[in-house]
C-alpha cells in the first residue's frame, strides 16, 4: 500500500490533482484532518478490495494546529512501515489572488478580509510542511489540463520500475520551468513567428513543424539531442532517479520548442517507453 499525502496552498490545484489521481486508480479523500491519516491507513490496509494506491488531501482547513498534527501523523506512518510520499502544491501570490477573484470564493485563511492577507498567513503556516515535501509543484503557469497530465505522469501506478520522463516545451519569456532537470534552448533556430502565414500557428501544426525541421541545424540538433538523451537516461536509472523533466524552450513557447519537444517525445516513445509524457506549458498563451 502506498499513500500520497497532498498539501499546499489553497487555490494551487489540489482538486485537479485529486481528479487526475482518481482517473489513474487511486482511492482519494479530500480535506482529511492529519491525525486521521494513520487510522485511515490502517483501515485501507485491512480492506478486502486491495486498496493499493491512496491519496489524501490535508491542509489549513484542518486548523492552525495542522502542522503539529501533520508531523505526528507522518511519524506514525513511519512507525507502521507504510510507504508514503508528500506532494506540496505551490503558486505565486499573484496567481492565487487571481484565481480566488475569478472564482469569487472566500480564502480559508482570510477570515473575511483581504485575500493577500490570507495567502501570506497560509504560506507561513505551511512553511514546515513544504520543507518536508518530497515533491513540490508550482502550478502558477499550468492549466488544469497540464497539471492533470503532469500528475498522471508522476504518480500513475505502473507495473515497471522504469523512469518517468516528462518532455516540456516552454517560452523563455515566461520563465524556465522550476522542476526542469535538463533545459535546452532552441532560440538559435529560425523563428516561424516572423513568417506571416505561420505566426498564429503552433508547432503542433504541420506547416510550422515542416518549416522548423526543414533546416539542417534543426536536424543536427535533434540528432545530437537524442544521442545525448539515449546516453543519459540509463545513467539516471542506475543512480536511482525515478523522474526526469526535459524542458525545451524558445522565445514564446509556441513554435520551435513545441516542434522539437514533439520530436523528442516521438523518439522516446518509439523505444516502447510507456512512462513518457509531453506538456506544452505555454502554447495557449498569447503570441
Amino acid at each position: 500500500m502506498k499513500i500520497l499525502i497532498i498539501t499546499g496552498m489553497s487555490g494551487a490545484g489540489k482538486t485537479q490533482v485529486i481528479k487526475a489521481l482518481e482517473d489513474t486508480g487511486y482511492y482519494c479523500v479530500d480535506n482529511m484532518p492529519p491525525e486521521l491519516i494513520p487510522r485511515f491507513a490502517e483501515i485501507c490496509a485491512k480492506a478486502d478490495d486491495g486498496m493499493e494506491y491512496i491519496a489524501v488531501v490535508t491542509d489549513v482547513r484542518a486548523g492552525e494546529n495542522m502542522f503539529d498534527e501533520f508531523s505526528d501523523a507522518i511519524g506514525e506512518l513511519e512507525e507502521m512501515g507504510v510507504e508514503h510520499h508528500i506532494l506540496f502544491l505551490e503558486a505565486s501570490n499573484e496567481t492565487l489572488i487571481k484565481r480566488y477573484k475569478e472564482t469569487r470564493r472566500l480564502h480559508p485563511g482570510a477570515g473575511g478580509g483581504r485575500i493577500i492577507d490570507g495567502v501570506k498567513r497560509e504560506r507561513a503556516l505551511l512553511s514546515d510542511a513544504r520543507n518536508r515535501a518530497e515533491y513540490i509543484i508550482d502550478t502558477s503557469d499550468l492549466s488544469s489540463a497540464q497539471l492533470g497530465a503532469k500528475i498522471k505522469g508522476m504518480f500513475a501506478p505502473r507495473k515497471d520500475t522504469g523512469i518517468i520522463i516528462n518532455v516540456m516545451s516552454f517560452g523563455f519569456k515566461y520563465g524556465i520551468p522550476l522542476d526542469a532537470d535538463l533545459v535546452f534552448d532552441v532560440r538559435f533556430l529560425p523563428n516561424p513567428f516572423y513568417v506571416p502565414e505561420l505566426k498564429r500557428s503552433t508547432g503542433l501544426e504541420t506547416n510550422v513543424h515542416d518549416y522548423v525541421m526543414g533546416f539542417e541545424e534543426s536536424q543536427r540538433f535533434l540528432n545530437m539531442l537524442t544521442q545525448m538523451i539515449n546516453f543519459l537516461v540509463p545513467e539516471y536509472i542506475k543512480e536511482g532517479k525515478n523522474q526526469l523533466v526535459i524542458a525545451v524552450g524558445c522565445t514564446g513557447g509556441h513554435h520551435r520548442s513545441v516542434t522539437l519537444a514533439e520530436e523528442l517525445y516521438k523518439f522516446l516513445k518509439s523505444d516502447d517507453t510507456s512512462n513518457v509524457n509531453i506538456i506544452h506549458r505555454d502554447i495557449q498563451k498569447g503570441v
